[in-house]
């Protein structure tokens, strides 16, 4: 072992002598310091070394690796000076230029966050004003939270496999988990959490976030795109708390002459329920029309049940608005995939 140990000391400091460029330094540091170089395979048969020897095998090896380190160390640094040198030489002697110093020419592309992510801080904004806290989940949930407590029922054609991505088997699994299909599911967590912790309702949050569903991707669709849900619980909250919120909301983030109306509609998690619609133009010059931004209503009694809430103390609305649709109506985009497509030429006309 001794002997090898030698040889590799040998034979490694004449090879690195004779090293002309670049590239041949660094086949020479593969060969000899590498994961699967010569020292590194000396060092896998120590195993094998008797113990008695084991003291003077180990003291030369850590010599070795020492005095070849040491010469690669001093033949980069002196070939580094030698490329250096001969660079100013071709260049005039010119002064070399300090890369870390900051740029002189500011660069003509300026970054900036995407149009999701700033349509997200500004919704953020308008409900923190009026006094909703932000709330977040998991996007891998269980049928449980994204369909049981909200009084969806087995039979619903919501919780069709065709309309979910499962990620387990509904049919032999008994809470199969899936990528959420709706952000509702971060209000029944908040309202699980605040009563297992004792502090309970009032409870008044906004949960913006990924959803999932596979619908086909076109003009209005997609497959993977966010909500944001709103609750609000507390005593004798009713239908004119939502409505107010919704017009506040409206008015707040699309001016004071956004037009808004709630038709009447059905969810299993809220009675009554409503689709909550806005009248804008998605596109420059045409004639505004009404768009449907989410739907809204008053928290089903049977979910608050669920979640350990008493339906006859407390009461409370929710609503979820599709973040796309917003975006899309305030700033007249007027195809989703657009937000998707990351299309320079799109990206920075926002």
């Amino acid at each position: 072992m001794l002997d090898t140990l030698n040889t590799i000391e040998s034979d490694g400091l004449a090879e690195l002598a004779s090293a002309a460029d670049a590239d041949a330094l660094e086949q020479w540091r593969i060969a000899y310091l590498g994961t699967r170089g010569k020292l590194k395979a000396a060092m896998g048969r120590m195993k094998s070394v008797a113990k008695a020897d084991k003291p003077a095998v180990g003291k030369r090896m850590n010599e070795v690796k020492k005095a070849l380190e040491d010469k690669f160390q001093q033949v980069s640094a002196a070939f580094s000076v030698k490329m250096g040198a001969s660079f100013d030489a071709e260049v005039g002697h010119r002064p070399r230029i300090d890369m870390t110093e900051p740029g002189l020419i500011e660069s003509r592309h300026v970054g900036r966050r995407h149009i999701l992510a700033r349509v997200r801080e500004e919704l953020v904004e308008v409900f923190a004003r009026m006094g909703f806290a932000v709330a977040t989940g998991p996007e891998l949930e269980d049928d449980e939270h994204n369909f049981v407590k909200l009084n969806i029922p087995a039979d619903h054609p919501a919780r069709d496999p065709i309309d979910n991505f499962y990620v387990d088997n509904p049919a032999r699994t008994e809470r199969p988990r899936m990528l959420r299909s709706q952000t509702s599911t971060v209000q029944i967590r908040v309202m699980d959490a605040a009563v297992a912790a004792g502090t309970g309702p009032p409870i008044k949050i906004i949960s913006p976030g990924r959803v999932y569903r596979p619908d086909t991707v076109d003009a209005t669709h997609h497959f993977m795109f966010h909500q944001l849900e709103g609750l609000y619980i507390d005593r004798g909250v009713s239908m004119v708390d939502l409505k107010s919120t919704l017009f506040h909301f409206a008015r707040a983030y699309f001016g004071p002459e956004a037009q808004v109306r709630l038709r009447s509609s059905f969810f299993p998690f809220t009675e009554p329920s409503a689709e909550f619609d806005l009248k804008i133009a998605l596109k420059p010059g045409d004639e505004p029309d009404w768009i449907e931004l989410g739907g809204c209503g008053m928290v089903h009694p049977a979910v608050l049940t669920a979640c350990g809430i008493d339906p006859e103390e407390w009461t409370g609305f929710a609503f979820g608005f599709g973040i796309e649709r917003l975006a899309m109506g305030k700033y007249g985009i007027p195809d989703i995939r657009l937000l998707f497509e990351n299309d320079l030429r799109f990206l920075q006309q926002l």
